[in-house]
């Protein structure tokens, strides 16, 4: 405690003082260098081609240079859709006329890239603004206001001649981001966080609720990666799912945790911009741990400036944010930084964590442009674990409390763990004629530590050879570090046949990872090890090429898909590899050694051994789209996918040293977009087969290999956006069974409901020339009765939570309540023989005998939390 009080006087103080310097700074913010990027004041709708049916939607998108006065200087295509609307679409942009760019109030020629739209004839047209970067171009949008509803600026003759001869030529407003890849059907979610960020969120992992089927659940702790749960399978701690940032993998590859450990707690949320959600393995791009499918975090900052702001709240809660984003650039240009801490509720849930972010994007040329992103991230935590129902249920502890707390079953040191983070990367994308070329470099450092104990005092069972002992308790102690470095690349030729736009990718994929891990078994009154379980060194491999096609034979069918193949290689060192003998030797008998010098007969041998092994897997991948018809496409969807096993399951030469899954999929999508409305809908059926799933086990504390499953279900799932809200909502039904016994999956929901809702509006009244904005958000979340072992059935869970905020000028308000109504829930549930009164602690130490009765355990949910937060906001828009 006395750590935590040190901790929470400085954050404070330091909040303080720099709230207290951007207050006064923000009284002279507006004489900064602020650029304001130049908007559509006027536009010419672009004619169709006479030898193309005007019956579906097309984009171009275009660079255009504004000059001081408005007009349109230059513009050339910058995204092909076809010649014939290329020069429709450039003919149309010159028409265009625009509010110019300023500096300091002053105008001066910039340039821009904008979204050439072409409706159907049947359709309303919708005129639309210059084009947000590249990376955040994809999910609804608005078109920009009309011309009549926006006054002609007025702009002294000699300011603009001024600014129009501006020696260092047109400003570079925008610099390009990364394009996201063509549609794989309805289970390609491209998700741009946009108003929706009002809704409450704790962490980057919170942003995948806006995909649909998705549910967190975390008995770890606040510095635990979050379990995630996507369309019917528990991807553990992020094993059956591929994270990336940026093109950069998060998964850890060879962490004994979970191969595939994806710990998102490193990035800031509000510095995300936009994620692609793919649920399935059906785009050749993705690679290892796309099974349940892959979530793509980009980075932006639509507010540009500084930006300052101060947390704090229940639970002795207190976080400190600086977020900066220079004017003029693009929105991936930006640098974040936060501290936090809390208290946490009940008891054994403080945490502490500093993450740093920086990302900057910059022009390569007249066709290319660089993007450079490093983060550091550092967090210490710990958890409160599990709680026995029937120990909540007599009494003998509350509903938040902590075994490691408690009086009959102290340890000596409690649940949590530690971990950071150090990533930087580096990618630059050019084109040269019909081809765009892109590549990456990565490097991450990564280091881990967990404590947990999900069975109490259970497994140290006496064995014949070891010094007499009780049970010295079951807690988990896992610490491991690993390096990767790795690199990612393809070229994308850009053609035209059949009067329509083709595209062809070749690409790469390679990654090296070594780690270094080991898990011990703590004796619970001194918190020393007893027994070390696991302590491997290991090199593992991933080198992948995939090929994929964007064929357009008509205007209303797309053919999408290729295939790609990866080797897996694996070179381990297991310094444990005899951990019991059957007939060990009597003259050397080895008493309380973990890992022993002796075989099964006795003889000598050293306790390591080194095992090798690698594999190629090849994965088909393709999905048919069609339409639009009057906004309604059509998709199918197949694609093979793999998981890599943990090295500690490696033995010599397996063939296939990964599990594999197939996913079929049939869609519907609906897409509507007006002055006044952006709507999109979407309606799936899917079947997926796993040969060897990913099963829990209490005994070692996280997923193992498991048997074949079977998921059949149905998602559905809106956003509708207009001029003052926002709504996404989602639900998935689906049915996870085992192949042999047909049984439920256990603690996989089967019924998964979300809503985010964000209504936003200026308020009438003007004070000192500034109307005031007020935005609400509310979050809700149902998920339905989960499958436990030996028949058991959880309880359902529903959550509210809501927040407020209001902004005037360049400050903002904001209140926050997570689980409005306060509701008691039980966030984990599961069902497994435990024991945690240790025979210590009990008088006489004779009454505590373990059991192997299975009864029911459980993590307890947050109960009601309330946030105050206070911004500032200058020297940017």
């Amino acid at each position: 405690m006395f750590q935590h009080s040190l901790l929470a006087r400085p954050l404070g103080a330091l909040a303080g003082s720099i709230l207290v310097s951007l207050l006064l700074g923000s009284a002279v913010a507006h004489a900064a260098d602020a650029i304001v990027p130049p908007h559509v004041r006027q536009q010419t709708t672009p004619e169709w081609p006479a030898n193309v049916a005007a019956d579906h939607d097309v984009d171009v998108v275009v660079i255009v240079t504004v000059a001081a006065d408005g007009s349109v200087l230059d513009a050339h295509v910058d995204d092909s859709a076809g010649l014939d609307y290329d020069h429709a679409a450039i003919d149309a942009v010159k028409h265009w006329l625009f509010e110019p760019a300023t500096r300091n109030g002053r105008p001066i020629p910039a340039r821009v890239r904008a979204l050439v739209h072409f409706a159907p004839k049947s359709a309303t047209p919708a005129p639309l603004a210059p084009a947000e970067p590249a990376a955040a171009a994809a999910g609804p949008k608005l078109p920009a206001a009309k011309s009549s509803t926006r006054p002609d600026p007025v702009i002294p003759d000699s300011a603009s001649k001024e600014a129009a001869e501006d020696p260092h030529g047109p400003t570079e407003i925008m610099v390009a981001g990364r394009a996201r890849p063509p549609s794989r059907g309805a289970s390609d979610y491209p998700i741009d966080v946009g108003e929706l960020s009002v809704v409450p969120r704790k962490n980057a992992s919170d942003l995948l609720k806006l995909a649909p089927g998705i549910m967190l659940s975390n008995e770890g702790g606040e510095g635990h990666a979050e379990q995630v749960f996507m369309r019917g399978f528990d991807a553990g701690d992020g094993q059956d799912i591929e994270f990336t940032l940026g093109g950069m993998p998060i998964n850890e590859s060879g962490n004994l945790h979970g191969n595939g450990y994806a710990d998102t707690h490193f990035i800031i949320p509000e510095l995300v911009s936009s994620l692609r959600v793919v649920e399935g393995p059906f785009d050749p791009r993705q690679g290892n741990y796309a099974v349940a499918g892959s979530a793509s975090y980009e980075l932006g900052l639509a507010q540009r400036g500084f930006t300052a702001k101060f947390a704090a709240g229940s639970f002795g809660t207190q976080r400190l944010l600086l977020l900066w984003a220079p004017g003029g650039e693009s929105r991936g240009t930006l640098a974040g930084a936060e501290i936090f801490k809390t208290d946490g509720f009940g008891q054994n849930r403080d945490s502490r964590r500093a993450t740093a972010m920086g990302q900057y994007e910059g022009r390569l040329g007249a066709e290319g442009s660089y993007r450079v992103l490093a983060s550091a991230y550092a967090t210490d935590y710990h958890a409160a674990g599990m709680i026995r129902q029937d120990d909540y249920r007599s009494g003998r502890i509350g509903f938040y409390d902590s075994y490691a707390a408690s009086s009959f079953a102290r340890q000596a040191i409690p649940e949590g763990g530690n971990s950071s983070r150090y990533s930087l990367s580096a990618d630059l994308d050019s084109r040269a004629a019909d081809t765009t070329l892109s590549q990456q470099l990565f490097l991450t450092y990564r280091s881990l530590r967990i404590r947990e104990n999900f069975t109490g005092f259970l497994l140290d069972v006496q064995k014949p050879l070891q010094s007499p002992h009780t049970q010295r308790g079951d807690m988990l102690d896992l610490s491991m570090k690993e390096a990767t470095i790795g690199a990612r690349g393809s070229a994308r030729w850009h053609g035209q046949a059949f009067n329509e736009p083709q595209h062809l990718e070749l690409g790469y994929f390679a990654r090296g990872d070594f780690t270094s891990g080991i898990q011990q078994r703590l004796a619970a009154d001194t918190a020393q090890p007893y027994l070390t379980e696991t302590n491997i060194d290991a090199t593992l491999g991933d080198i992948g090429l995939y090929a994929d096609a964007d064929l357009k034979p008509v205007h209303w069918l797309s053919l999408r898909g290729g295939v790609r193949s990866d080797l897996f290689s694996y070179d381990v060192g297991d310094n444990c590899a005899v951990r019991d003998a059957e007939r060990a030797s009597t003259t050397n008998p080895p008493l309380d050694q973990s890992c022993l010098s002796q075989d099964d007969d006795g003889r000598h041998r050293e306790p390591n051994q080194r095992t090798s092994t690698s594999s190629i897997a090849v994965m088909p991948r393709a999905s048919v789209l069609f339409g639009p018809f009057a906004g309604f496409t059509l998709t199918a969807s197949y694609g093979m996918g793999v998981r890599s096993v943990d090295p500690s399951d490696i033995t010599q030469d397996p063939k296939t040293p990964f599990a594999s899954i197939q996913s079929y999929e049939g869609g519907a999508m609906y897409a509507h977009r007006s002055d006044r409305l952006a709507l999109s809908v979407r309606s799936i059926f899917f079947v997926s087969y796993v040969d060897k799933d990913l099963i829990f086990s209490e005994t070692e504390g996280r997923n193992v290999l498991g048997a074949g499953t079977t998921r059949t279900g149905w998602v559905g799932n809106a956003r509708a956006t207009g001029s003052f809200f926002d709504e996404s909502a989602s639900l998935t039904l689906v049915r996870s069974e085992y192949n042999d016994t047909h049984l439920l999956v256990a603690y996989v929901p089967s019924f998964v409901f979300r809503s985010d809702t964000a209504l936003f509006q200026e308020l009438p009244w003007a004070l000192l020339g500034h109307r005031a904005r007020a935005a609400l958000g509310l979050g809700a979340s149902y998920v339905g009765p989960r499958a436990l072992p030996f028949g058991e059935t959880s309880d359902p869970v529903f959550t509210l939570d809501a927040s407020a905020t209001l902004t005037f000028a360049n400050y903002e308000l904001g209140l926050t309540m997570s689980n409005l109504l306060d509701t008691h829930y039980r966030l984990g549930e599961y069902n497994f023989a435990s024991d945690f009164r240790s025979a210590r602690a009990e008088p006489g130490g004779a009454s505590a005998q373990p059991t192997l009765v299975p009864e029911r355990t459980f993590t307890a949910g947050a109960p009601r939390a309330i946030y105050g937060s206070f911004s500032i906001h200058f020297g940017g828009v």
